[in-house]
């Protein structure tokens, strides 16, 4: 993500947040370029840590996702604050993301933009918006809307769809309704991933991707794809995720991913020789965990590359 940001995008500052003291041991020695690294120890407050030991490593992440960005326009008094995901990789600036931000306006919001199937699947639980690339200026309606998710997400942020909450992102389904300051994302290019990559058809052009919208047959530079769920495992295969991926967005976006991903593992390694970032696979731990996997195996959509030779299997 990084990488592909400083390529795409001369003026940025990046504020990483590392959430275990390898991350910040390995942040630190590397010092990359326009980059401010913060401990948890250094973020953390009485707020995070009183709810810390009631949440999972993901739910608590997800609990300090407001949390982080209260905390660079708070201490370092910053115009605006976008928060992205580390999965994100940008093929094109992002400014012209930012730049659909009007005067009047204070937050930015992306949509899922879900397929078919994924919407049937995925809407009631993971909401109509991502929190993938979520922009906030520093002023008096940015910041009522900041405070207010950030009290929310102190309150209840669980791995679990209840009362129509999940996580840190159904909270956004409201904010259109509930402020007049949110501006949601028009740019397709701004959140193509693997539950809407399925609507459109990619063709490479240099180092740029042009997407045409198949329905509509809309044209549209993509700016960032989500590579969401993405997992090298322990038995020497990556876990892509159970959507339906076509060869060419495998071909032309994953493998590509994927090769600079293990490449960038092996620098981090030389860093700090106890880097891991392995996962030992998925253990069902219920009978709806039990139908997603019998989910993949029938559909074939949850694709494994061989971390050797990224050859294709199926799981």
């Amino acid at each position: 993500m990084y990488e592909s940001l400083k390529k795409n995008m001369d003026n940025f500052h990046l504020y990483i947040f590392a959430f275990d003291d390898l991350c910040y041991d390995i942040l630190e020695k590397l010092k990359p370029e326009k980059t401010t690294i913060i401990s948890l120890k250094e973020f953390e407050n009485e707020d995070l840590l009183n709810v810390k030991n009631d949440r999972t490593k993901a739910e608590y992440c997800w609990t300090a996702t407001p949390s982080s960005i209260y905390y660079i326009m708070t201490k370092y008094k910053v115009v605006n604050c976008t928060y992205i995901d580390a999965d994100l990789m940008f093929f094109a600036s992002p400014e012209v993301l930012i730049n659909e931000l009007k005067k009047h306006e204070s937050v930015l919001i992306t949509e899922h933009r879900y397929s078919k199937l994924a919407k049937w699947y995925e809407k009631k639980r993971a909401g109509r918006f991502c929190v993938q690339f979520v922009t906030f200026k520093n002023n008096k309606a940015g910041m009522k809307v900041l405070e207010k998710w950030k009290g929310q997400c102190i309150d209840w942020c669980y791995d679990r769809y209840e009362d129509g909450k999940f996580g840190d992102q159904k909270y956004l389904d409201d904010w259109p309704e509930n402020y007049d300051n949110v501006h949601i994302l028009k740019h397709l290019g701004g959140g193509v991933a693997p539950w809407n990559i399925q609507q459109y058809k990619i063709k490479k052009e240099g180092n740029s991707y042009i997407c045409t919208h198949i329905k509509t047959r809309q044209k549209f530079n993509m700016v960032f794809y989500h590579f969401q769920y993405v997992k090298l495992l322990d038995n020497g295969y990556i876990d892509i995720g159970w959507h339906n991926l076509s060869k060419v967005v495998v071909k032309n976006l994953y493998l590509p991913y994927l090769k600079r991903i293990l490449k960038i593992e092996g620098k981090l390694k030389e860093v700090n020789p106890n880097y891991r970032t392995h996962y030992s696979g998925f253990k069902p731990e219920s009978f709806k965990d039990l139908l997603k996997v019998l989910f993949k195996k029938i559909t074939k959509f949850n694709l494994i590359k061989s971390r050797k030779n990224l050859k294709w299997h199926i799981l």
